[in-house]
């Protein structure tokens, strides 16, 4: 009987290690989202480029865009149910590779629609990437699912800041062939990459739901209606979220240039601060939403950007770039908390929730990158951005959000 106990204590403790989280492998997540979503941030980083040695229409620019976000995200959710069912764990490695191709392609890119081949190719990658990488973070979470995703989504959002400051420092004054050199950072992801896929390989039944947490998931599940009715709701607020950024991914430094005349390195130095505030509050989304409930961190990520953004428009340039601050920092911690939100109201579908969301994200971002741009060339860059200033107020629907964690909190 002793020897039983003993058996089953040691059993007990192994389990507990094994659902602990595991810090080295999010971390690598973290690393390996850094360098793909610097590649990624090339790509807007230079439109000013392209758009002079091309003679591209801001309609064009907007174009490149929107093909590669659809490319991104028509593939994600297929990519994250595929997986879902018959996990595969070099598949982060694979779409790097199609990520590598598509950078070696864009630097020798001289025709509009070889740049468009190029961002397909990186969009593939990032379609591959992102369902899977979404997944390894929730499987090392040890249960802490929103700081696991907040790690992931600061690396992710670091590299996107990194992006223009490396093509001010190098693209803008070299030239579009120096792209090229960053295929060093695609190649230095898929070795990172292959070493977390022999994690996943001996970890894959970390992504099974515990039968506990079946059974508590169980007793808060809300009615087939209201989770799809959540979802639409959350799906709106992406919608928000995105259009809004994209307004500033893609033509913040048009909009600096045109009306406060500054150089091409000056606007993406700005874009970069930008885009560093977004990478330092992402972290604050998920470990906040893990202790008060992701509904109240949604709440406030949205609808509080609306002054902000509200402002920007009219004000000289030290305080538009104070607010892209602001509004970088409060903005940003909107995903992670929407992800594990949806994540959690469809147990088990880990994988597809985190390829419809990026994906749903990607393609909105795309969309309204191409649409911006219609606009931008009908009116002017400026109207976009007082068009756009009023999308954050879509925020006030998340108030019809189920709230799931006070649910969760009466059920223990």
């Amino acid at each position: 009987m002793e020897t039983i106990a003993l058996e089953e204590e040691q059993k007990t403790a192994a389990q507990q290690l094994a659902e602990k989280t595991v810090f080295s492998v999010l971390l690598a997540l973290s690393f390996t989202h850094l360098l793909n979503d610097t590649i990624q941030s090339l790509i807007p980083a230079i439109y000013p480029l392209v758009k002079d040695s091309l003679q591209l229409s801001f309609s064009q620019v907007g174009l490149i865009t929107l093909t590669f976000q659809l490319s991104a995200s028509i593939l994600q959710p297929l990519v994250g149910l595929y997986t879902d069912k018959r996990p595969q764990p070099y598949s982060l490695a694979i779409g790097m590779g199609f990520t590598l191709a598509g950078l070696i392609c864009l630097s020798l890119a001289h025709h509009f629609a070889i740049v468009l081949v190029s961002v397909a190719l990186v969009g593939v990658g990032s379609a591959v990437f992102h369902p899977e990488a979404s997944r390894l973070a929730y499987m090392a979470s040890g249960g802490r699912h929103g700081m696991a995703q907040s790690l992931f989504q600061v690396g992710g959002n670091t590299g996107s800041s990194l992006g223009p400051l490396l093509a001010a420092a190098i693209i803008v004054p070299l030239g579009q062939f120096h792209i090229i050199w960053f295929s060093v950072i695609a190649l230095i992801a898929i070795v990172v990459m292959l070493r977390i896929c022999k994690w996943y390989l001996r970890n894959t039944h970390r992504i099974k739901p515990k039968k506990k947490a079946v059974a508590q998931v169980e007793r808060v599940q809300l009615s087939r209606g209201k989770v799809i009715f959540a979802l639409v709701i959350l799906m709106l607020l992406i919608f928000s979220k995105y259009f809004y950024m994209a307004s500033l991914t893609s033509y913040y430094t048009f909009y600096l240039m045109d009306k406060f005349h500054v150089s091409v390195q000056s606007a993406q130095v700005y874009l970069f601060v930008f885009l560093f505030a977004i990478a330092a509050g992402t972290f604050i989304g998920g470990p906040v939403g893990d202790r008060i409930g992701r509904k109240y961190v949604i709440w406030i990520s949205i609808l509080g950007v609306a002054p902000f953004a509200l402002l920007m428009p009219h004000v000289n340039l030290f305080w538009t770039a104070i607010l892209s601050v602001f509004i970088g920092v409060i903005l940003s911690s909107a995903f992670s908390a929407i992800l594990v939100y949806a994540q959690e109201l469809v147990p088990g579908k880990v994988g597809m929730i985190a390829g419809l969301f990026f994906g749903f994200a990607f393609g909105m971002a795309g969309i309204g990158s191409a649409l911006l741009g219609e606009l931008a060339d009908r009116t002017s860059i400026y109207y976009v951005y007082e068009v756009c200033a009023y999308l954050p107020l879509i925020g006030l629907l998340t108030g019809f959000l189920p709230n799931i964690e006070g649910k969760r909190k009466a059920a223990r």
